[in-house]
């Protein structure tokens, strides 16, 4: 039998494409989603075979979009984008916004923290980094079209991509299309998993339809986060539904 990475589950809740996914880099049993059903979700992961996690609070406030969400090192705290030009910082214990980032004129695509977290960064459509911290904002512009990526590295500077012409390489490069998610080792340039969902067992599997509708559906992956250790690849579809994947046989 070989070795991959094989559906270990589904967490339902978002009712709209799910657009981001953010781990906690300490490996803990709490993820935050966000979703163009205007909302952001936090989950309880409980790695039960029919639901992977469980809902444990739902996050609202922004009115359009929310197109990603990352989490502080300490994972306290979400930092949310959304299409509404705004972010906005949660408090994921209290399930509450404690404050709302305002100066992009069109709609923030990706957002960031610092290390430290004490610095926020975001890039925007209105081709724009903003960096925001408690005295107010700075803008780096510059860029010809929008931006669409932003990170910070862990010794604090600052990577951005515009577009969608930036590549980042690594020894594995996870992508979505609407056929799949595909894996490359890049060393090899092979392809090494090729991750489908077959809707119809799920369906069948879920509550015992199988129905020519669902056959029909056009659902593919819209984002992709893997946890700290590597050893499970959360991926968001465009029917509200995160899939997980992780090491098994087939």
């Amino acid at each position: 039998m070989a070795e991959g990475l094989v559906l270990k589950g589904t967490m339902r809740a978002h009712t709209d494409m799910v657009t981001a996914i953010a781990t906690p880099i300490d490996n803990s049993d709490t993820i935050v989603s966000a979703s163009r059903d205007k909302s952001i979700i936090v989950w309880k992961l409980t790695k039960d075979d029919k639901s992977y996690g469980v809902a444990q609070r739902r996050l609202t406030g922004h009115s359009h979009f929310v197109e990603d969400v990352v989490l502080s090192s300490d994972g306290q705290f979400a930092l949310s984008g959304s299409w509404d030009g705004e972010l906005r910082l949660w408090d994921l214990a209290a399930g509450v916004s404690t404050r709302r980032f305002v100066g992009h004129t069109k709609d923030v695509l990706s957002v960031a923290f610092s290390l430290d977290n004490r610095q926020i960064v975001s890039a925007s459509r209105d081709r724009t980094i903003k960096l925001w911290n408690t005295l107010g904002e700075s803008t780096l512009a510059g860029h010809t079209g929008y931006v669409n990526t932003v990170a910070v590295s862990p010794d604090g500077s600052l990577c951005a991509s515009g577009g969608k012409d930036g590549v980042v390489l690594l020894y594995w490069l996870c992508a979505a299309t609407e056929q799949g998610i595909k894996i490359w080792d890049l060393e090899s340039k092979s392809v090494v998993e090729d991750l489908k969902v077959d809707l119809k067992a799920e369906a069948e599997k879920s509550d015992g339809s199988g129905t020519a509708a669902t056959k029909r559906k056009v659902i593919y992956c819209t984002s992709l986060n893997w946890s700290a250790d590597g050893s499970t690849l959360f991926s968001g579809y465009t029917d509200g539904v995160i899939r997980v994947w992780g090491i098994g046989r087939y």
